[in-house]
């Protein structure tokens, strides 16, 4: 058995075209070792020190085509080391794969990281050896850790935020830890990768030249009823991220605000082994996951509103929804704010139907003032 040390950063490949080893410059000076597999009866390779390791053979089989065996992950001198700052790295949605190398130097560079749970980080850790400790940091303790994180980021650390899974801060922990350093003048550095709403959106086959991110809805069913109206009435594509037991709940929503034959997709475990994306109408959908509860994480988008005159509502159908919003804690104010700016009709007119048939409610907000 001979070995070879190869100066580092290198790149081997191994040729059918050649008995004996080369070696030339490519692209940025990355020396390049040519090797010929007729040669070789069995190759390993470390990595971790840039050695090749063969054992010298006749091999009587089939020249195969010239390949890339595998590249020395070295870290460039000219990046130099990370400054202090808080990092927002993104992680894998589901494939481990998906990781940048960016992500996995900063992870392991970083002094801390801060994980929404610590059980599921680690076995991302633990799948690229990363000893980088972990601080849980998740929407029930993030204004207690937020004193302490800054404090350490103020005497240099370079902290690093993950969230379970995809970009922090999107519909995760991280925007106030953001919003704080800002104002303290500390970096933020962003470090992009997997998204599931860009992932979902991009293989979707709806339109991409206007898009907006709901992310969950409201618990409330009448802040929900309220924000499902805007989208309803948007031209832009509409991306939800949409809990699992409450599918069903969303798609007898938007059947009815939406309507029954506006396009949709079900995005659901993706980059996973059983990812699929479900296309069809929001009539279909409901028929398709009635009595199918799908599992794992749900990305749903729903298609814009096609562009023409916007259909004038009735009285009757105005009416019916200033009841809706009011009987859901709305002041006649708010809902007749919310329902002017979802349909075409004037404020003016809004306003005044509904002092005709909810006076009462006005006069009894008066009276409780």
């Amino acid at each position: 058995m001979r070995a070879l040390r190869l100066p580092p950063p290198s790149l081997l490949i191994v040729s059918s075209s050649s008995s004996s080893s080369r070696t030339w410059q490519w692209k940025k000076n990355l020396p390049i070792h040519l090797f010929s597999p007729q040669l070789t009866s069995s190759l390993s390779f470390n990595p971790k020190y840039g050695v090749l390791a063969f054992s010298s053979s006749t091999s009587k089989e089939q020249p195969i085509e010239e390949t890339i065996i595998d590249t020395i992950p070295e870290v460039s001198s000219k990046r130099g080391p990370l400054k202090s700052g808080l990092y927002l790295v993104s992680t894998p949605i589901g494939n481990l794969e998906d990781i940048t190398l960016r992500a996995l130097r900063v992870l392991r560079s970083a002094n801390v990281i801060l994980s929404e749970d610590t059980r599921h980080s680690g076995k991302l850790l633990h799948h690229y050896n990363i000893k980088t400790s972990l601080l849980s940091y998740h929407k029930f303790n993030e204004t207690q850790r937020e004193k302490a994180i800054l404090e350490r980021l103020r005497e240099g650390d370079i902290v690093a935020l993950i969230s379970d899974a995809g970009t922090p801060g999107i519909s995760d922990p991280g925007t106030e830890l953001a919003k704080l350093c800002v104002s303290e003048k500390i970096p933020v550095i962003p470090i992009p990768g997997p998204s599931a709403l860009l992932t979902a959106l991009c293989a979707s086959g709806l339109s991409t030249e206007e898009f907006s991110f709901v992310g969950f809805l409201p618990k409330h069913a009448g802040s929900r009823r309220e924000r499902l109206m805007l989208s309803a009435n948007a031209t832009a594509t509409q991306i939800f991220f949409v809990p699992p037991h409450k599918l069903n709940q969303f798609l007898e929503e938007t059947c009815s605000l939406f309507g029954d034959s506006r396009k949709c997709v079900i995005a659901r475990e993706m980059t996973k082994i059983h990812e699929e994306f479900w296309r069809g109408s929001l009539a279909e959908a409901k028929d398709a996951f009635s009595a199918n509860q799908p599992k794992g994480e749900i990305t749903l988008l729903v298609e814009g509103i096609a562009t023409c005159i916007p259909e004038t509502p009735s009285e009757d159908q105005l009416e019916q929804e200033l009841r809706n919003l009011i009987s859901n804690g709305h002041s006649l104010s708010m809902a007749v704010k919310v329902v002017s700016e979802a349909t075409s009709v004037k404020r003016k007119t809004i306003y005044s139907l509904a002092l005709r048939k909810f006076g009462n409610v006005e006069e009894a907000e008066e009276d409780s003032s």
